[in-house]
């Protein structure tokens, strides 16, 4: 990704916190930026907020106010928001789950690119990405480095009872273990 494309990427991301600040919304950051938060590597596809399904009308109006073009698209689960061409999704359901208040109460307010806003835990951010592994998608070189690099942060059982019903992030997390970047599961 080219500088000025990272720049106004990063931009999004504040000019979308600060919008969701400002009209009351509740939100946290997530996805990949909360894990770059955090201290994973930075990404360099887009920026990803959860709110609740409640507040969507709300959190459209706010976030096109500030100058996002913003789209409805297929899915049912998000909305997408546009600045410079970078993309911002906007979730209000994870993994097909609606939005829980107390998905926010396990955040921290944290400052990020000199906004402090909220951003997910490091266990909710991988719980979320093992939950979408699947037939279709199950890209692990995607979610080693951000293992390692979080992976102090992370409350594993609570990460392998949420993840217990999924063959794709049982065997992730079999990985983790045989890589010696986590405590196996003690037998017995």
């Amino acid at each position: 990704m080219a500088d000025e494309e990272q720049e106004a990427l990063q931009d999004a991301l504040r000019m979308a916190a600060v919008a969701l600040t400002e009209a009351g919304i509740p939100f946290a950051l997530c996805g990949s930026y909360a894990a770059w938060v955090r201290g994973a590597p930075e990404p360099e596809h887009d920026a990803d907020f959860v709110i609740k399904e409640e507040h969507v009308e709300q959190a459209r109006a706010a976030i096109g106010a500030a100058g996002f073009d913003v789209h409805e698209p297929a899915e049912n689960w998000l909305f997408k928001a546009f600045h410079k061409g970078q993309l911002v999704d906007v979730l209000y359901r994870v993994c097909g789950e609606p939005v829980e208040d107390e998905l926010f109460e396990r955040s921290d307010i944290l400052e990020v690119l000199a906004v402090r806003m909220p951003v997910l835990s490091a266990t909710d951010v991988l719980s979320s990405k093992l939950r979408t592994l699947g037939e279709h998608y199950c890209d692990f070189g995607k979610l080693l480095p951000l293992t390692r690099a979080l992976r102090e942060q992370i409350d594993w059982q609570r990460v392998r009872d949420e993840v217990s019903y999924s063959p794709y992030a049982r065997a992730f997390l079999h990985l983790v273990e045989d890589l010696q970047l986590v405590e196996p599961v003690a037998s017995g």
